[in-house]
Parts: C-alpha cells; sequence; structure tokens
C-alpha cells in the first residue's frame, strides 16, 4: 500500500530550497495535467521547457518500454546501442562531429567549460584559461556553473568562486570586443536568455562573438539547454542565425521528461577530452538515450518545426490581444515557443504573483526573473489547447488588475 502524501509532506522531510505549488499533479496527457484531486490544468511550462512533446507521448511511451525489458544501464567500461544510435543522429543532424553524453544542462555546460579550458591548455599554455560570461546568464547549479553564470544570487555564499571567469553585457558588441582577448578561452552565450528574462541575442552580437573567438583562438559556446531541441523553431538556435558554435550542450527537451543532457563539439576540440578525463556514471544511460533518440526523430520534421512558428505567433498574438486589454506587459518577445511577457508600471515585481493566481484558473506558467511572465508550451501543443490555456490567462490577468484597482481605490480613500 502507498504512503498517502500531500503538499505539507514537502515541508516535514524536504530541504527547502524549493518553494513548490499547493496542488502535486499526479497525472498528465498532451498539453494537460491533473492534481491530486483531480483538478486539469492546461501546460504552458512543459516542466521549464522538458515534456516539448507533451506529457506521455505515444510513441516515447513506446521506445521507453522496449528499452525497460532489455537494458538500463552499463558502466562506462562500456558503450551501448541506443546511445551511439543518439550520437549518430546529433552529429549527422549539426555541426557536431563528436559528443559527450551525462544527466542535465548543468553538467552538460561542466563538460563544456572543462573542455574549453583543457584545450587552451593542451594547445596554448596555462595562461589560456579566462571564460566570458554576459550578465543575466544562466548555466546552471553546479559550483562552476554558478560561477560562469552572470547572475550573483546564484553563487552568493558559496565562494570563494573559481578564478578566470568574467561577465559583459547581453548583446553589448563593444564590451565584447573589450572583454575577449588572448588569455580567453571560451566565450558562452545562451542565444536566447531564459533565466534572465527570455532576451533573445542579436544576430550582430553572435556574429561578433564568433569573430572574435576566431581573431583570439577560442572556443564559441552556445547553451541551448532551454532554447533548443526545436524550441526556436529549428533542431537548434545556431540554424536560425547562421553562427556555428565550437561547442554547444543541450538537455532539456532532448529527454522529454528523462534526464539526459549532451555536449556536442567538433573532432578537432574532442581531442582535448583524451581517456579519463572526463566521466559521468549514468551518461548515456541506454533508457535516456532510446527515448531522446526518438525525441530527434519526432523534433526534427519540417512540418513539426513549422508548427512551433505557427504556434508562436498564435501565442504572442493572443498575448498581445489580452495586453491591449489590461496593460499589464511592456513587451512581449522570444524565439519560437519561449516567450517572455515583460510586466509593466504598477505590475513590475509581480511575476510570481501571476504564476500562484494561474493555478487557480486552470493554467500552469512560469516566470523569469520577478519582472517576466514566462510561457514554454508544448511544441505540438494543439491549437484548442493553446486557445485555452490563452482564455484562462485572460482570467488571470483580469484577477490582477481588478486587486491592483481595488488597492488603489482603498489608499485613496
Amino acid at each position: 500500500m502507498s504512503t498517502k502524501v500531500n503538499r505539507d509532506t514537502f515541508d516535514e522531510v524536504m530541504v527547502p530550497n524549493y518553494s513548490p505549488a499547493s496542488y502535486i499533479p499526479v497525472a498528465g496527457k498532451g498539453s494537460r495535467i491533473w492534481d491530486q484531486a483531480g483538478n486539469e490544468y492546461v501546460d504552458f511550462a512543459s516542466g521549464i521547457a522538458v515534456t516539448s512533446l507533451g506529457h506521455s507521448h505515444p510513441e516515447l511511451i513506446d521506445v521507453l518500454h522496449g528499452q525497460v525489458d532489455r537494458l538500463w544501464h552499463l558502466s562506462n567500461t562500456f558503450t551501448n546501442e541506443p546511445s551511439l544510435r543518439l550520437a549518430q543522429r546529433l552529429t549527422n543532424d549539426t555541426f557536431a562531429e563528436r559528443v559527450f553524453f551525462c544527466n542535465s544542462g548543468a553538467e552538460a555546460n561542466e563538460a563544456a567549460l572543462k573542455l574549453a579550458r583543457r584545450y587552451g591548455f593542451d594547445k596554448f599554455g596555462v595562461e589560456k584559461s579566462e571564460i566570458v560570461s554576459c550578465s543575466q546568464s544562466f548555466h546552471g547549479r553546479t559550483f562552476f556553473t554558478v560561477s560562469v553564470g552572470g547572475q550573483p544570487k546564484y553563487s552568493e555564499g558559496f565562494g570563494p568562486l573559481p578564478a578566470d571567469v568574467s561577465h559583459i553585457p547581453f548583446n553589448d558588441l563593444h564590451a565584447a570586443e573589450k572583454a575577449i582577448g588572448k588569455r580567453t578561452c571560451a566565450v558562452i552565450v545562451e542565444p536566447v536568455q531564459g533565466e534572465g528574462g527570455v532576451i533573445p541575442a542579436t544576430p550582430e552580437f553572435l556574429c561578433k562573438l564568433r569573430e572574435l573567438c576566431d581573431k583570439h583562438h577560442a572556443l564559441l559556446i552556445f547553451d541551448e539547454v532551454q532554447i533548443g531541441v526545436g524550441r526556436s523553431g529549428s533542431l537548434f538556435a545556431y540554424m536560425e542565425y547562421g553562427v556555428i558554435p565550437d561547442i554547444l550542450t543541450s538537455a532539456k527537451a532532448l529527454g522529454n521528461g528523462m534526464p539526459i543532457g549532451a555536449m556536442l563539439t567538433t573532432e578537432r576540440v574532442a581531442k582535448s577530452f583524451s581517456v579519463g578525463t572526463h566521466g559521468s556514471t549514468y551518461g548515456g544511460n541506454p533508457l535516456a538515450s532510446a527515448v531522446a533518440d526518438k525525441v530527434i526523430e519526432l523534433v526534427n520534421r519540417p512540418e513539426l518545426l513549422q508548427g512551433v512558428k505557427r504556434r508562436h505567433q498564435l501565442l504572442t498574438q493572443g498575448l498581445s490581444v489580452i495586453n491591449e486589454r489590461f496593460g499589464v506587459f511592456r513587451e512581449i518577445r522570444g524565439k519560437g515557443l519561449l516567450i517572455g511577457a515583460e510586466l509593466a508600471g504598477d505590475y513590475r515585481g509581480k511575476a510570481k504573483e501571476f504564476v500562484t493566481a494561474s493555478g487557480s484558473h486552470g493554467l500552469v506558467l512560469l516566470m523569469a526573473g520577478p519582472n517576466v511572465v514566462r510561457f514554454v508550451p508544448s511544441l505540438i501543443i494543439p491549437e484548442a489547447d493553446l486557445m485555452e490555456g490563452l482564455k484562462r490567462f485572460e482570467a488571470v490577468a483580469a484577477e490582477i488588475v481588478a486587486k491592483a484597482n481595488h488597492q488603489k481605490t482603498a489608499q485613496a480613500i
């Protein structure tokens, strides 16, 4: 018999580094989820851009069940068929010639940063160690990645931090020119900053980073953990920009909920990870790799990627209509189905209020900092579900605006 648990159980037994919603989801199908009480929600969060093919996708379930009956795990003293097939698919479909598998985006970025430092050391010596990142960036929660990430709130209190890391303003060409030099071994950038507010890079900025990395023999790393695997409207966002990195990191949607991360790179750069220099106990796990291989097969189809662009238009147009009525947003921005709506005026700083209120209206939302409401639906969300989610968000906005107006009236009396 299963032990009965509820939201209060979290406060009793879990480390308090999260503040989860008041309800507990227990089932999901497509773009809908249900909680313990049977309440239904439209999912505009996708587990933070993870379940991009929705919940309980039948083809992914079939693949997982097939692999469960064959082989779950091997140590890295072996390779395995599913991980080889996945690596082959990724190298066939991208710039990459070599792949390293791990369990998460943070681990993929950790591997990318370690590889870049090792490559700099191998080719140019110990002085080639500086890493340049962007302010407001987010690259994971390991000690190295929170140091490289450009949000001090994630690294404060964990010092002393790794040295030779500097940050420049995102999309600032002049700052990039000043910061990147002969000691730089790598520049890491998100083509669309996710946690930093859903801010797309300008084509000029990414082109400048490529130019400066070539000039100073540094590696260009694209963190596509959130925007990759179809979310931009292309398999990976670098394809949208036409700028090819030396290393690319992927996770989140790669496994549609199965824990897997990947670092993609060229043969030339990969040589610096010789035997024993890096590893992962579960990286390339047969279960996760089998599912991820099917995910890439399903996502990398013209009709699905075109569907992402159509849904982008429907979602942004719908949010614009809501904003015309309520005036809660200063800007609606993003790429593909990673959309950020920056709050305006009296609503600034209230993104958490929107996310919390959405639960009572049967909608799952995210925030990207205190000023940005983030919309990250499945890449294949039915248009009827998309419109229903927008209808529910309109009710959220109406509630918050009415509350704000009531408070203003009360203060004026």
